[in-house]
Parts: C-alpha cells; structure tokens; sequence
C-alpha cells in the first residue's frame, strides 16, 4: 500500500469519527453534568448554599414517600397560567438547582441556577409579557416582578437548558471564574465533600445559628450549653442520600478548635439516650401511640454521632435515618392547617403574576 493511499484512509478515519463524534454530542446527548457544573457559580460571599439533584432523587422510591408526607398546597392560579404559557413544570422538567442565599443590608438576596428542560422561546416570550428585557454582556435579561408587587426575579439563559436567576442584582457578574481565593476553596472543599449525596446544603456559621435554634426550640427542649457549642462552629452542612426506601442524613458541625466540637459530641450523645429513655418511659408509652413511639425509636437507632479530625478543623457528624414509617408519625402530629375562606383561594406570594 503506498504512502498516498493509506494517508487518504487516515484522513477518512479522522473525518469519520469526528462525525460520529459530532453527532454523539449534537443529537446523542453531552455527558452527565456533575454538582459542580451547577456549585461552580454559586457566590463566595453566601451565607448558605442548597444543592438539589432532582433528576437522582426521582428514581429512590423515598422520593414517593416524601411526596406523600409533604402537604399538598392548592395550585395557584399564577403558576397555573405559567405552566400554560411556558410548558415548564419543575416537578418532572427540572433537573437539578443550586441555591445560595446572602444577607446584603437588611436584606436576604436569593441566586440560583437551574439545569432542566426549558423552551426557551416560550419562556422569554412569556417574560416578555409580564415584566421587562434587556441586553447586557451577550444575553438577554428578563426581569418579572413577584406576585407582591414589590420586588422582583431578574433570569437570563447561560445556555438552552441552563437558567440562572437572582431577587438581587448583579446577576452575570456570578458567571466569570471563581475567584481562587481561600474563602471560594472553603466552599469548594465542602462541596467535593457532599458531591456523592443528591440534596445538601452548606451553611457558613456567622455565631448566631444556636441562638436563632434556642429560641424557635420549646421550652422544654431549651439548651443555653448545645446554644452556646454550635454558635462556635463555622461550618454547618447537612446530606440527604436515598437508601431503598429511605433517606440516609448526615448533618456535620465544623469549626477550628477541639475542645467545642468534642463537647458538642457529648452533647448530642447524651440527648440521644436521654430521647430514647423518655420513649420507653410508662408515661410515655400512655401518651403516643405505639406506632409512632416505635417510628421515633427506630431512628433513634439509627443515629450515630462521631468526631471527625480533618487536621485544620474539627468536626462532630451525625447520622440517622428517616423512614417511611418516621414520616407517616411526622405527618400525624402535624397540625392541621384552617381552611382557606369559601371563594378566596390562599394565596401564594411565591410566584409570579401576570
């Protein structure tokens, strides 16, 4: 074979595969995104940051579980003329968000991003006719007030199947790298950790997050010393992962020194047995009924509350599980809420108005 012909069968090889590859990516789908394609934009200046892969959590029958668990609010007329309008529904075309939410002033700012299944066309064209558009570095910028007139959610299209949305301001200066700077590696770091669960979420303690848990807590569940040990955590991340029919969570508290971290751990031991010895307790027994007292002991069980040394920090994790059975006793004491008035349908200030 000479030199010339077997050069053209090179050349045709090249040129083939490069169609198959061509047409793999076109029309065969791109590979998989990873939690980072979506945590990659999330602001370094954020207080917390909330993963969700829905697209992971749709195939764990605790997905069905929860759903039935989980109250189910009427359909706004809002977002019922959105779904008509755009042909968007986040419960099957949604594919995975992250969410991080800051405090500027007095004032809590939301930024997300969101891989889904979007028509583009009919969604701005929608957006078109509810607020206002704009051009600004290539992009259109979609702005459309909430359903309370007083503020407003602005998005744009980083690619077809890629949104990215803001209650702020600012909303492409999150698409330029990250900077490379220790607070963004914080974040980072944390999220390569929870990369392998599908819902997690990443708080950046800011000493406040105990006393905000004592007061919402009971009286008789108060705790000024499990207060004052988690206002000294600096990071506080919790993970959901699907296990059969269950969700495994694992809920971590970070910070820089020993001594806080080993008596929190102590702490949440010692609640551990002091909640089970009141679940087997004889009054006890009287007042709940066996299936759920059997619910709340089942994930007693299942918790686990270690320390972890990561040489610069220190952390106290853990771990439980919730069931389906644990959900139906959650769903049992729960109050029931009042009906809304005949002819006046509750409205919800979470969506957007036409």
């Amino acid at each position: 074979m000479n030199k010339r012909r077997l050069g053209g069968i090179i050349l045709a090889a090249i040129l083939v595969g490069a169609m198959v590859f061509y047409g793999y990516q076109r029309w065969g789908g791109s590979a998989p995104r990873s939690p980072n394609d979506v945590l990659a934009h999330m602001p370094a200046d954020a207080g917390a940051v909330l993963y969700i892969d829905l697209d992971a959590l749709r195939q764990s029958p605790f997905l069905s579980e929860l759903y039935k668990w989980a109250p189910q609010p009427q359909r706004d007329p809002d977002y019922t003329q959105f779904l008509e309008s755009t042909g968007f529904n986040y419960e099957s075309d949604l594919h995975r968000v992250g969410i991080a939410l800051g405090r500027h002033g007095q004032q809590t700012t939301l930024f997300a991003v969101a891989d889904g299944r979007f028509d583009r066309g009919k969604i701005a064209a929608y957006a078109r006719r509810a607020g206002t558009s704009r051009s600004q570095g290539g992009k259109e910028i979609f702005s459309v007030p909430l359903a309370s007139g007083t503020r407003q959610i602005t998005f744009t299209f980083f690619e077809d199947d890629r949104i990215a949305l803001t209650s702020g301001t600012g909303l492409l200066s999150s698409f330029p790298p990250p900077p490379a700077d220790s607070d963004a590696e914080a974040w980072r770091e944390r999220f390569r950790r929870l990369a392998g669960s599908p819902v997690f979420a990443v708080v950046r303690q800011n000493a406040s997050a105990g006393t905000a848990l004592s007061a919402e807590a009971p009286r008789g569940f108060r705790s000024p010393q499990l207060s004052a040990l988690i206002d000294q955590l600096q990071w506080i991340t919790v993970a959901g992962k699907p296990e059969a029919d269950r969700l495994r969570v694992a809920l971590e508290g970070e910070g820089s020194a020993d001594g806080p971290t080993r008596q929190l751990s102590d702490v949440i031991k010692g609640l551990l047995v002091l909640a089970e010895a009141g679940l087997n307790d004889q009054k006890m027994r009287q007042q709940l009924e066996p299936e759920v007292r059997e619910a709340y002991l089942e994930m007693l069980k299942s918790a686990d509350a270690r320390q972890i040394d990561r040489g610069e920090t220190k952390s106290v994790r853990l771990v439980f599980d919730l069931t389906p059975r644990f959900l139906e006793a959650a769903r049992a004491a729960m109050p029931v809420a009042p009906a809304a008035p005949q002819g006046k349908a509750a409205r919800n200030k979470g969506t957007i108005r036409n």
